[in-house]
């Protein structure tokens, strides 16, 4: 990981299914978001 990031906490699930996300490192930015589920408490 990049010196920049301390920790990292899962905040967000996203809709991938993939155990590694090789895929994200051909893309940039904004094109490297997942498509974000919104994950209610309770």
């Amino acid at each position: 990981y990049s010196p920049l990031i301390d920790s990292i906490q899962v905040k967000r699930r996203g809709d991938v299914r993939r155990a590694k996300l090789y895929y994200l490192r051909d893309l940039a930015g904004r094109a490297a978001r997942i498509k974000e589920k919104v994950i209610k408490k309770g």
